[in-house]
């Protein structure tokens, strides 16, 4: 049943494969068709052009990283934790195929920490933990690799961040239970924000974190311009309109 399940998941995929086949679309073409529904954070009409690549160039990094994005931004768009958990689960194996052929490409390392920091809300406290100790293992080396990594930076960020509002003792009980975790403070989050801002300043939610980490260490004036700056920003990213609502809440909270 199982082999029969798995077969019916991938016509879909073998069609459009053999429809590109016959078309004579490259790789490139479908590349560049996928890329115009990523733009548009539309992940089942990307997949539909980045699937059929990838059965062309299964060892592509490139391809790999595309799919595993769309499958993250389809676990966003569902509501089923099922749903949720299988297309967490479908991008990380894209991200993890990727970091194997290159495991010194930092948006490859990258793509398996946010894989694994979108899932967090999926797992259970022991598998919350692991995944914690991975996003931070995954950012670090992106960020080695490449030091002008922006996003690198804003989840290495995020993960200071969400380790410090654990707060001090439910961290401690969580790692009695399931082991420590790195060391972790606001400053450090406060760091990685300003750097990612430093190299890339148009993004709004690197402004909206670390004003709501300079709101966390009771640093009013700061944390009220940086969100008003982020939410004033265009939102770019899939994510940005969550970012903001937290920012939102943030401010209101401030005034």
């Amino acid at each position: 049943m199982k082999v029969l399940a798995w077969f019916k998941s991938w016509l879909p995929v073998i069609a459009l494969a053999l429809q590109s086949a016959a078309t004579g679309a490259t790789t490139n073409e479908l590349l560049k068709q996928g890329d115009v529904h990523d733009l548009k954070f539309n992940p089942t009409q990307a997949l539909k052009h980045y699937l059929p690549a990838e059965q062309v160039e299964p060892d592509n990094v490139a391809i790999l990283l595309r799919i595993a994005r769309q499958y993250r931004h389809q676990m966003a768009d569902v509501e089923a934790a099922d749903e949720k958990i299988r297309f967490s689960e479908l991008a990380l194996s894209y991200a993890q195929r990727a970091v194997c052929l290159a495991p010194k490409d930092s948006e490859a390392q990258l793509s398996n920490a946010i894989c694994y920091a979108k899932s967090l809300e999926l797992y259970d406290n022991k598998e919350k933990m692991d995944a914690l100790r991975q996003i931070k293992i995954f950012a670090d080396k992106a960020v080695a690799l490449d030091a002008h990594n922006d996003l690198a930076w804003y989840i290495l960020g995020r993960w200071y961040q969400r380790v410090c509002d654990l707060g001090t003792l439910k961290r401690k009980v969580a790692e009695i239970a399931y082991g420590d975790l790195p060391n972790a403070t606001y400053e450090d989050a406060i760091k990685c924000f300003r750097k990612a801002i430093d190299l890339n300043s148009k993004r709004s939610v690197y402004y909206v974190d670390l004003g709501i980490t300079c709101a966390s260490l009771e640093q009013t004036a700061e944390a009220k311009q940086y969100i008003a700056k982020g939410l004033a920003l265009p939102s770019t990213g899939k994510d940005d309109p969550e970012a903001k609502k937290r920012g939102q809440e943030a401010l209101q909270a401030l005034q």
